[in-house]
Order: structure tokens, then sequence, then C-alpha cells
């Protein structure tokens, strides 16, 4: 059993339904809402992918909770009593202070707000819990801590975000903002800086921003393709496609479509030129193995793939199973892997 369980043991007792249950990997949640076992328990996640897969696991527990998904917790009626955060060791700080302000959002007037962390001491949520709800309890055990806090009053909404202004090359410049729990908070990572380095756009291209992030990615390239060009950003993550819808807008694009998936269906076969993918580094056998099937459906005949990582010794291999051989670049401490397909599937 999870780590997590013993913790929510020491909860149980302060916890009243409805319930629900923010993020957590997805056999954690499942763990999690099987052990509550109460009516009318929702899990929230924020990422269809997860979603799709906690859905699985609530299935083959038989367990009776309903998954949610949105791109912002506060995007849920404030109908709970109580919800429960198990909360990740190394998840970053602005993404738990964002979680602990948005669940105020979400639960009744008297309604319990309870962090699960498996470090011992933690003493990072009581901090957070006494500045957003007045003040905060501990049960601090060997297992980890348990904080809870009841929401009294109102508070007004804080939106977490850093605006980034970034230079890729002479003429690129562009300013995006970013947000906790999407891929590139704060910054333009150095991986997608070397894609953007290497990939070859022509005037009129049709792109493909595949797994987008904050859309950063995608923006610098539409712009280089000129006003005949068009970008369509995919994610999974549903506050990642609402960053790159805003971050579009922002920087002046008219010709863009944004799109949440989490099998990267709903495009057109054989409709773009270029596809730039930054797959995430935990997924290979999946996520990267998705994208590049899928990106050989959706490039045109000669249309050119460029991803980057940095494990070749996985990736490179699914590349070459569907495109061929594929050229490689090092940049950053990064490679460039493209690939370019010939003929028609």
């Amino acid at each position: 059993m999870s780590q997590f369980v013993p913790l929510l043991e020491t909860a149980l007792p302060r916890v009243r339904p409805p319930v629900l249950l923010i993020l957590g990997a997805p056999r954690l949640a499942a763990q999690l809402a099987a052990r509550l076992d109460l009516p009318g328990t929702v899990c929230y996640q924020m990422d269809l992918h997860q979603a799709e897969r906690l859905r699985e696991e609530l299935a083959a527990g038989n367990t009776a909770a309903e998954v949610r998904t949105a791109a912002d917790l506060w995007d849920l009626p404030a109908e709970f009593e109580t919800v429960i955060f198990p909360s990740p060791p190394r998840a970053e700080r602005e993404h738990k202070l964002d979680i602990v302000e948005q669940a105020f959002h979400v639960l009744k007037p008297g309604g319990l707000f309870v962090a699960l962390s498996p470090l011992p001491s933690d003493s990072l949520y009581p901090k957070l819990l006494k500045k957003m709800y007045g003040k905060a309890s501990v049960n601090d055990s060997a297992e980890g801590t348990v904080i809870w806090a009841t929401r009294d009053g109102d508070r007004p909404r804080r939106r977490h975000e850093i605006t980034v202004q970034a230079r890729v090359a002479e003429t690129d410049s562009i300013r995006f903002v970013t947000r906790p729990g999407v891929f590139m908070y704060g910054q333009l990572d150095q991986g997608s800086r070397a894609l953007l380095e290497a990939v070859e756009i022509e005037g009129g291209d049709r792109i493909l921003d595949l797994g987008c992030a904050a859309g950063a990615t995608g923006i610098v390239a539409a712009r280089r393709a000129g006003p005949k060009g068009h970008v369509t950003f995919v994610d999974s993550n549903l506050r990642a496609t609402a960053l790159a819808e805003e971050n579009a807008k922002a920087n002046g694009l008219t010709d863009f479509r944004v799109l949440t998936t989490a099998k990267v269906d709903g495009l057109t076969h054989a409709s773009f030129d270029v596809v730039l993918t930054n797959p995430p580094y935990y997924a290979v056998d999946s996520i990267t193995r998705l994208f590049v099937e899928r990106s050989i459906i959706l490039l045109k005949p000669e249309g050119r793939l460029y991803l980057v990582t940095k494990q070749l010794d996985d990736v490179e291999p699914i590349v070459r199973e569907w495109f061929g051989e594929p050229e490689l670049y090092e940049s950053r401490g990064y490679i460039i892997v493209v690939a370019r397909r010939g003929g028609l599937r």
C-alpha cells in the first residue's frame, strides 16, 4: 500500500463527505479513494492522460469515485466538505502553494483542507495553511506529516504565474506567461532553446507543437513561418493548453489551433509540414512512442519531425522504427533527432 494510506488513516476521523482528492499519481489516488469509500468522492486531475489512467485504476478496484478535469482547481464548484491533497515531496513549492490557495475556494464554509506529506516534520504546509486559512493543526509521525485547516470567511483569488522574457536568436524574442503545474514554469528551458536553434522553418509551414506546455516553442516557430503559416498546439494538460492559447493571442498569432487530448487525436492526417516535440523524460515507452507514431501519420510526405531529448538510446530506436534513420545534432547538452517522412502511409 502507498505510504500515504497510513497518513490518511490519521485524518479519517475528521473527514466529512463529499470529499475532493487533488491530483496524485493515478494508482495512489485510486488507493486513497478506495480507502475513503465515501459517497460523492471526486478525484481532480489537471491532465487528461492521468485522468484516463485514474479511471482505469478506479474501475479495476471497483471504486465508486468520479474523476473531473479542469485547468484550475477552483473551476470546480465550492461543494466539498473535505479536500485532501497527497503532496508529492519533490513537487515545486509554487505548485503546492497554488493548490493550497485554490483548494480554499472549492470548500464549503467550515470545510476542511487536509495535506498529507510523506516528510516527517514537514515545515512548509503549516506556514502555507496558516497564511491562507488563519491557523493550522499538525500531526507528525514517522510516516510523515498530516496538516489540516478549516475554511473560515472568504479570500480573494490569486493566480500564481510568472511572465518570461526570452531571446532565442537575434531575431527571436518572446514574452509568455507560465504557471505552476506546467512544464517550463518560469523559464524557456534549454531543451526548447536547442530545439528552436536546430529547426528549419519555411514560409507558410503548417506546424504542430506536440506537448506544447505554455506554447513558447510553437509561437516562435509560427512567427518564422510568417503570415501564411499555421501552428496547432497540443497537450494533455488543460492548464498548458489554456496558457498556449493565452500566449498565442498575446504574441499576435491569428492562424492557430489549440487542442487538449491524451491520444493526439482529432487532427487531420498528412496536414503538417513540421512537428516539434520535447517529450517528457519519464515516459519514453509510452508518451514518446505515442508522439512518434502520431507524427508519421500527421506529417505530409517529406514533412519533418524535430524531437529533443537527453535519452537518445531510448528514443532513437523508436524514431528509426517509424521514420528510418534520423539525423542527429547536439546542442546545449541535448540531442536533436530530425526525421523526414518519406512516401505515403
